[in-house]
């Protein structure tokens, strides 16, 4: 970690020897140790409210677990589960409750970042509103077939299909707002995007808020909207004026 005011970095680690569902979260052992040398004050305060926070991503961690485990379990159908006590079950019965039944998935609380970025891209904030919501002009920079249904509750789907949502506000030339995900991230999740426009003269910030990016997507979910998006609408509003 780094020491703010200093910006001094620190290295040490984290144990956790004894994690189970047989314990307690709040009892689970956590073990901070740092290497010789360095700073005492980021220690203790890993020691402290450090491990709250390790804690809590520890029972999002094993609540997922089971989660996970129970939706791969072989459930009864209703048949079966509606027999009389004592009954045979016929041989189509056993046949059906030993294939995997169809389970609802209510979702599964998984750790999330929300990342902030900022662009200058130099074009009026109408034009480069246009960009994001003509499919011809998305297609253009991404270089792929796209589907832009620009209204509210139309969908967006990008790059072959490894961008999807859906869109949720759309202020012309101010704001757009998406639900919005990648095709690797866990089924039916959904970030919520915030793209704002903000007119400066011939030129215009493009404000970005991506809030419920999976933690281990956060750098290749920064990496998708920096190089696939920014700098790909760069080179298109380049070409435009040449």
């Amino acid at each position: 970690g780094t020491v703010k005011e200093s910006g001094e970095k620190h290295k040490g680690s984290v144990e956790i020897p004894n994690l189970s569902e047989e314990n307690e979260v709040d009892d689970t052992e956590i073990n901070v140790s740092k290497k010789k040398g360095e700073g005492d004050a980021l220690k203790d305060l890993m020691r402290t409210e450090g491990t709250t926070k390790v804690r809590e991503a520890l029972r999002d961690y094993l609540k997922a677990l089971k989660t996970e485990f129970t939706l791969g379990m072989i459930l009864p159908t209703k048949a079966a589960a509606g027999q009389e006590p004592g009954a045979e079950p016929s041989e189509n019965t056993v046949r059906n409750s030993i294939s995997p039944q169809p389970v609802e998935v209510v979702g599964v609380k998984i750790p999330t970042v929300k990342i902030l970025m900022r662009e200058i891209f130099s074009s009026p904030a109408d034009e480069l509103y246009r960009i994001f919501t003509t499919k011809e002009l998305v297609q253009k920079f991404s270089k792929c077939p796209a589907v832009i249904e620009a209204e509210k509750g139309g969908k967006l789907q990008m790059f072959d299909g490894c961008v999807s949502g859906e869109y949720v506000e759309l202020v012309p030339s101010q704001r757009i707002v998406l639900k919005w995900r990648c095709r690797s991230w866990p089924e039916e999740h959904y970030a919520t995007v915030a793209l704002n426009f903000k007119a400066m003269a011939a030129q215009t910030e493009l404000q970005l808020e991506c809030r419920g990016v999976p933690v281990p997507d956060e750098d290749s979910t920064r990496h998708c909207w920096k190089h696939q998006h920014f700098e790909e609408i760069h080179t298109l509003l380049q070409r435009s004026k040449e």
